[in-house]
């Protein structure tokens, strides 16, 4: 695919986002050859030969980063056929488990499209995906990118190995996840030959399902094959009381010291959730620089607790902000998970700078680490991956407030636009793609009700 033309957003109030956000007013950025060149006051904008973009009275900001997300969760939108769970157990194995068993190829792939046309919507640029279809398991990941791929997103994809279904499915996890591995080196390697500033859209890791669902032999077999690779893992920690009291029944170890035992811990690796982890394990996981990936809206709804993000950070853990398919919409997560805090401290004044933190400064680092891309920053030599929103601030704006704007003000408007890698894929509220919503939607409908039966 050729390059995109270059690209002028002029006149806007830049937060560059990162780990020390900056507010620029009337300033302009440059996009070249798919990355950021130039970010400057609009008087030393010069000569510009290419498409312009007027930002005026809108705020433009990097593209967020869901760091944790479950695409095929879309057919489980008002499924009923469900009986009631009264623990978290009992909601995997009433509903998702039944509906990820009933997948079929075609189902993930619309199941991922529309999410990630929501993304565009919500300003979301790079998601982390946690794959699983248990009677569909080969080329299951292939569906997804392809999904990726027509909608101009970045997406890191990893299919959930478990044992819960059996020996030969268990195999097709450990096949799928190093196959699309494989691929997505080999695809790397080739882009990076064709042209020197090749962006990748699609990257993986090796994912696992939980350490519950997974015997010590499968557990070895993955860590073996996740090094041969050079590849990071994501898996869900302690999500539940339950998968601690599992851990330590049948194996006399907690989850994270187990999965440190394995080799599955490291700075390319995330452990989503983490709800449930001693001193000990924040340790282990600041000590290998593994990623934790937060999730509130998910842990609220499966009533399993509130992750201590503030005492993770405190004690040197990377900690960031996912969905878990809940939402597509970041700064929504944002706010709840700021409220969540309060609650589990009883303190309306704690967390504010670690939340907004996890979202503008943590994201983008484990998206960097996922990709192998500077993204999440608007700063020359990061990708071109950038929002507009229609966002005029009533009260004065700066650095030292942007994080209070961005919760409840940013939070609460419209993305106009919004670019990946320097390519337009949503303006002026309307979705810039090749792409026919209506029969995709239609489609997926049919798909969803069909698997509902199925069920």
């Amino acid at each position: 695919m050729p390059p995109p033309p270059p690209i002028l957003i002029e006149n806007g109030t830049v937060i560059t986002g990162g780990k020390t956000p900056a507010v620029l007013p009337n300033h302009s950025v440059l996009i070249e050859n798919g990355l950021i060149t130039r970010i400057a006051p609009k008087a030393r904008g010069g000569r510009f030969a290419g498409k312009r973009i007027d930002a005026a009275g809108k705020v433009v900001m990097p593209g967020l980063v869901n760091a944790h997300t479950h695409f095929y969760s879309t057919f489980a939108r008002g499924l009923t056929k469900t009986r009631p769970a009264s623990d978290f157990v009992g909601v995997l194995k009433n509903l998702w488990w039944r509906l990820d068993s009933a997948l079929t190829t075609e189902d993930c792939y619309y199941s991922a499209l529309i999410p990630l046309l929501d993304s565009i919507r919500h300003g979301t640029t790079s998601l982390i995906d946690h794959h699983a279809s248990p009677q569909a398991v080969p080329g299951s990941l292939n569906a997804i990118a392809k999904a990726v791929h027509e909608t101009g997103l970045r997406a890191c994809l990893c299919y959930e190995l478990s044992d819960r279904d059996g020996a030969r499915i268990s195999k097709e996890g450990l096949e799928e996840n190093a196959s699309f591995i494989r691929q997505c080196h080999s695809s790397s390697r080739r882009e990076s030959a064709l042209k020197s500033n090749s962006q990748p859209n699609v990257t993986a890791l090796f994912g696992l399902h939980a350490a519950f669902t997974l015997k010590d032999a499968t557990l070895e077999k993955a860590a073996k094959l996740g090094h041969e690779l050079g590849a990071g893992f994501h898996i869900h920690v302690a999500e539940a009381q339950s998968d601690q009291d599992y851990s330590q029944r049948h194996h006399r170890k907690r989850v994270v010291e187990r999965l440190n035992q394995f080799g599955i811990l490291g700075p390319q690796s995330i452990a989503a959730h983490c709800v449930h982890v001693n001193r000990r394990e924040i340790d282990l996981l600041a000590e290998t620089g593994t990623a934790v990936v937060h999730n509130p809206q998910s842990n609220l709804n499966n009533a399993v607790g509130i992750a201590d993000v503030v005492t993770l950070m405190q004690w040197g853990v990377l900690v960031g902000l996912g969905t878990d398919a809940m939402t597509t919409h970041m700064l929504e997560e944002l706010r709840v998970a700021l409220w969540a805090q309060h609650i589990r401290a009883q303190n309306p004044s704690v967390a504010f700078g670690e939340v907004v933190s996890a979202l503008f400064g943590n994201n983008p680092e484990i998206a960097a680490r996922a990709l192998r891309l500077p993204v999440g920053e608007l700063r020359t030599g990061c990708v071109g991956d950038a929002v507009i929103v229609d966002y005029d601030p009533p009260t004065p704006m700066e650095a030292g407030n942007v994080f209070g704007h961005l919760v409840f003000g940013i939070s609460q408007a419209a993305v106009d636009t919004t670019i990946v890698g320097g390519r337009v894929l949503m303006e002026n509220r309307r979705l810039a793609l090749d792409l026919d919503e209506p029969r995709i939607n239609a489609r997926a409908r049919e798909l969803a009700a069909k698997l509902w039966k199925r069920l």
